[in-house]
């Protein structure tokens, strides 16, 4: 079933293949050298294709990705055309390919469970393959060796733009590894406004947070009646085989460069209660494409984008010192790119910066 919706969601992608090398100007034998490398992805794990790089950590590619020089008028000016066309592209692809899933669902052909991981699935491909169909980013994305034997887990990672939802999907594979859990994301239930975001985070079953919209880079205000929900819904995704993803800012962040927002210690409650580890992921540069600050949105002024993914999971032993080796940590490769230089040492929340 999954192999035929992806099949469909491939002739909706190709019939855009046309748009996106208008806008980004990929070479014309671009698109049949990204479908060469994506099966060397099967066949190696890591793997480098246009617009897509991996990296292990002891080859010293973890470096910044701010741009060494100012992004030209011209390049920025597609660069933007190519995020349009991206989201413009998204909103099409999605409703089309969840729709037989949603159909299966409510003529009770498929279970629930079944639903979000098809759907999860389908939202993973989609941004996966519109990224290398429209590739306005260069994207690195850098992991240790896979775990043999991964565990329940809660993944935590800062927020720095509205594409990062997109990013982590698209990326997941590489990044997470490709023997982990599949993922329900905790989010702001105020993104439902937004029809095509609705459809796709309801299908995956993400778990929702109510918080009032006091916009970017203010402070976080929770409807504490939601947690119970939350709690609930929590449980019932590990019982499901699912693992937690959580943006513990709360919010996209509009300086990332000076670090994190204030943290708060939701995936601390979550671990402790569920008795899970806690992961963490961080992304740099994706605000230089779309920018947490509403009064820039997409001002294009870098397009080169690192994710990292931590391979130590741990059980904090309480929520000053999660929040202390986030910020550390996280917040560190959110604002330069790289490592701390010392975090693993950080990791118990007791080492600053060195």
């Amino acid at each position: 079933m999954i192999t035929l919706l992806k099949l469909i969601g491939a002739l909706v992608l190709l019939s855009r293949t046309g748009y996106g090398f208008l806008l980004t100007g990929v070479p014309d034998q671009g698109f049949k050298t990204r479908i060469v490398r994506q099966t060397n992805i099967i066949q190696f794990h890591l793997h480098e294709s246009t617009g897509f790089q991996n990296f292990e950590p002891g080859n010293n590619a973890v470096n910044t990705n701010a741009d060494p020089r100012v992004i030209n008028p011209l390049t920025a000016a597609i660069t933007k055309a190519g995020v349009i066309s991206f989201i413009a592209s998204m909103c099409i692809a999605l409703p089309v390919t969840l729709f037989p899933v949603g159909a299966l669902y409510k003529a009770s052909i498929i279970s629930k469970n079944t639903k979000e991981r098809c759907s999860l699935h389908i939202g993973q491909f989609c941004s996966r393959w519109l990224m290398r169909i429209i590739p306005f980013a260069n994207i690195r994305v850098v992991r240790d060796d896979e775990e043999e034997d991964p565990v329940p887990t809660i993944w935590v990672c800062n927020h720095t733009s509205m594409l990062d939802i997109f990013l982590l999907l698209a990326v997941d594979k590489r990044l997470r590894g490709g023997k982990k859990r599949p993922i329900k994301i905790i989010y702001w239930k105020g993104l439902e406004n937004n029809p095509v975001t609705k459809l796709l985070f309801q299908m995956c079953g993400f778990i929702s947070v109510e918080m009032e919209d006091n916009g970017n880079g203010n402070n976080n205000s929770y409807n504490p009646s939601s947690f119970r929900s939350l709690l609930k819904d929590t449980k019932e995704a590990f019982n499901d085989g699912f693992d937690i993803g959580i943006l513990p800012e709360g919010q996209p962040n509009t300086t990332p460069e000076k670090g994190l927002q204030p943290v708060f210690p939701g995936a601390y409650t979550l671990a402790k209660i569920s008795k899970r580890p806690i992961r963490m992921l961080g992304i740099h540069g994706l605000n230089q494409l779309w920018h947490a600050d509403e009064s820039i949105g997409i001002k294009v002024t870098g397009r080169n984008v690192s994710v990292r993914s931590y391979p130590i999971g741990k059980k904090f032993e309480n929520s000053k010192q999660f929040v202390q080796a986030f910020t550390n940590i996280v917040g560190y490769f959110g604002a330069n790119g790289k490592d701390l230089p010392n975090w693993k040492e950080c990791m118990d929340g007791t080492t600053g910066e060195k």
